[in-house]
């Protein structure tokens, strides 16, 4: 998968040199070129000079094959255009900005951009969002039977109620992570867009699940 970055900065140049040691083309986007020394002589991708919701700019990026685009400059306002720009002008699937401001997070969230305030951020969620696939396990009993995954959840399921995704995959769903806090679903509750899934589940069951949620309801 190529990502496009907005933002040359400690996380915008850890986020870069995380995805080519997962196999992934990168592309970073900064308005200083200074700031591309961050990324050291080992980055083989992209190195942009401009702004990251220029069309021209993110077309040079390779913005137009991308399957995901990160906005972590340090300007709120710049990160969440930039984001809705990769979204709806060129249809990037995984999108996820960095706010400053937690409260402007949920605003934004409601937008349809799914939004990490610094105070829950770190390079590691910024991945999980950008790279949605497989589950990322919170929890596991003594015996190494039972755990608490976060399981990625296609865009297929959105709309549909908990239950029928608890009925189809065997799990049961512990919480939901919704614009920043945790819920705790009943069976009539829909799953929205932004919503991160945390399921209990068998072990020996996780990669099931996992192709279940993946796929979607139509499956």
């Amino acid at each position: 998968m190529h990502i496009v970055i907005m933002g040359c900065g400690r996380v915008g140049s850890t986020l870069a040199l995380s995805m080519e040691e997962l196999g992934h083309s990168a592309a970073v986007i900064d308005q200083d070129p200074q700031a591309f020394r961050r990324l050291g002589g080992v980055f083989r991708g992209r190195r942009v000079t401009g702004t990251g919701f220029d069309r021209d700019t993110l077309i040079a990026a390779g913005i137009e094959g991308a399957g995901a685009f990160a906005a972590v400059s340090s300007g709120d306002n710049s990160n969440i255009i930039a984001a809705r720009v990769a979204r709806e002008t060129f249809g990037v699937e995984n999108v996820c900005a960095r706010i400053y401001d937690p409260r402007r997070a949920e605003i934004y969230e409601r937008l349809g951009i799914p939004t990490v305030a610094t105070v829950r951020w770190t390079a590691d969620q910024m991945l999980r969002r950008l790279i949605p696939s497989g589950g990322e396990e919170h929890w596991r009993d003594p015996s190494g039977t039972v755990a608490v995954v976060e399981v990625h959840v296609s865009p297929g399921w959105v709309g549909h109620r908990v239950a029928r995704l608890e009925s189809v995959s065997g799990t049961r769903v512990a919480l939901l992570t919704r614009l920043g806090k945790g819920i705790l679903p009943e069976n009539d509750t829909v799953l929205q867009e932004g919503d991160l899934v945390h399921v209990a589940l068998n072990t020996a069951e996780q990669t099931q699940v996992e192709e279940i949620f993946a796929k979607g309801p139509e499956h």
